[in-house]
């Protein structure tokens, strides 16, 4: 071990590290101070914190932090630097310096010594969030598609602001006059300086993971173009993006709005109008909930008088005034019919009857009865059973048997002889007793 404490560094530096063979504590220092000395020079930006310039001291110690995230550094400069500042430089101010890290190898701590400061101008800050602005919306980040809806009447609501500030005192009030039951989950942070931004985000983190709170309002009542950087910090706009409960910008800065109002998914002026666009209005409600109530009533009314009108019309119809008036119709309709076709058949049956009777006269004047009843008779020879009627002479020789039917009746007779037609003599056969 004597050996190993009286190595050199650069010896040491050489030999590897093992537990039988560990570096001092100085040579790691050593090593530590070597390999900040090749960063070389850097242009660093932030934003003073802390500032100690003591009188009589030839050298100032600062604090130089992040604005965007919870990290500092330690800076050391000739105290003139500070004096003689084109801008006063005080505890909030942004600054560019360029200076060499050093570590000190005694305290272990690293510092870094600048040669130059530079404050960041007004038309500087402003062109670097109008860059921002420009990257921010060509990533669609400002897309009113991705705004996300305030809910009418939230549960409740989420405040992020300075504590006891006149936007706080705003937002409580002109809410509450409003609905007297919203309820409020108030986060109090620093709204300008370098550590408002760090506590937006633990805030804006804490409010969107709350189970109850639907809406949130991110309020401050205005300020320079200085107070209000935090509010144009890249990280602060894309976690409002990300948040999953509605946001509300409140800056309340009207000539340069700053990021957060692009991205946030309502714009209010002021924190009083954040209040009024986040709260509805009891009394206005009431006054539209009994307006729309009036409306409804109304509609209903003129509803029903139309339908009453409709069925007025419907019930004036004549197959509705008088329902059986068709049916009477068709009736007298179909007893007319009726009639005509009784009238049609008695004409048919008359005309029938009188053809058949004229008809049954033909036939009479020219049938068998009527020509007996002129005076001729049908002569008949009997043989047995059978008859035949007497067309010739030769059919009822003398003797024969014969039927002599009249008009009125019948008689039985026998042939005593036959004188044909253009004859005068009468021939006999045999008829001692033959009387006519």
């Amino acid at each position: 071990m004597s050996d190993t404490g009286s190595a050199t560094p650069a010896s040491t530096a050489r030999q590897a590290s093992s537990p039988e063979n560990p570096w001092p504590v100085r040579t790691i220092s050593v090593k530590v101070a070597q390999w900040i000395d090749k960063l070389g020079a850097v242009w660093v930006e932030g934003q003073i914190t802390q500032m100690n310039l003591r009188p009589g001291t030839r050298t100032a110690f600062l604090v130089l932090r992040d604005p965007a995230a919870d990290m500092s550094i330690s800076v050391t400069c000739d105290p003139d630097l500070l004096r003689k500042a084109a801008v006063p430089l005080q505890e909030g101010s942004r600054v560019i310096v360029y200076g060499k890290l050093s570590f000190f190898t005694g305290r272990g701590t690293i510092s870094l010594r600048v040669t130059e400061i530079r404050p960041v101008g007004i038309g500087e800050l402003l062109a670097r969030i109008e860059r921002l602005k420009a990257l921010l919306s060509a990533e669609g980040l400002f897309d009113p598609r991705l705004k996300r809806p305030i809910p009418f009447l939230p549960k409740r609501i989420g405040l992020i602001t300075g504590r006891a500030s006149a936007a706080e005192h705003d937002v409580v009030t002109v809410a509450t006059q409003r609905w007297p039951a919203a309820l409020f989950e108030i986060r109090n942070t620093a709204v300008q300086g370098p550590t408002a931004v760090p506590q937006i985000l633990e805030a804006i983190a804490a409010l969107d993971a709350h189970p109850e709170v639907e809406v949130i309002v991110l309020a401050r009542g205005g300020g320079s173009v200085e107070d209000l950087l935090p509010f144009s910090d890249e990280t602060l706009c894309r976690a409002i993006v990300s948040a999953k409960t509605p946001i509300v910008s409140a800056i309340g800065h009207e000539p340069d709005n700053p990021i957060s109002d692009y991205v946030a998914d309502l714009r209010a002026a002021t924190p009083t109008d954040a209040a009024k666009r986040v709260v509805p209005d009891a009394a206005a409600e009431m006054a539209l909930l009994s307006e729309q109530r009036e409306r409804a009533a109304a509609a209903l009314r003129g509803w029903v008088n139309r339908e009453a009108r409709a069925l007025e019309q419907l019930r004036s119809r004549p197959v509705l005034a008088e329902p059986l008036r068709m049916l009477d119709q068709k009736y007298d309709e179909a007893e007319r019919l009726r009639t005509a076709a009784r009238r049609a058949v008695e004409h048919a049956l008359s005309a029938e009857s009188t053809t058949t009777r004229h008809l049954r006269e033909k036939l009479t004047a020219v049938g068998p009865a009527a020509t007996l009843a002129r005076g001729y008779a049908v002569v008949q020879r009997v043989s047995g059973t059978e008859r035949h009627v007497v067309r010739s002479i030769d059919d009822s020789p003398a003797g024969s048997q014969l039927r002599i039917r009249v008009a009125d009746g019948a008689i039985s007779a026998a042939a005593l002889g036959t004188q044909p037609l253009g004859t005068r003599t009468v021939r006999k056969e045999s008829a001692p007793n033959d009387r006519d």
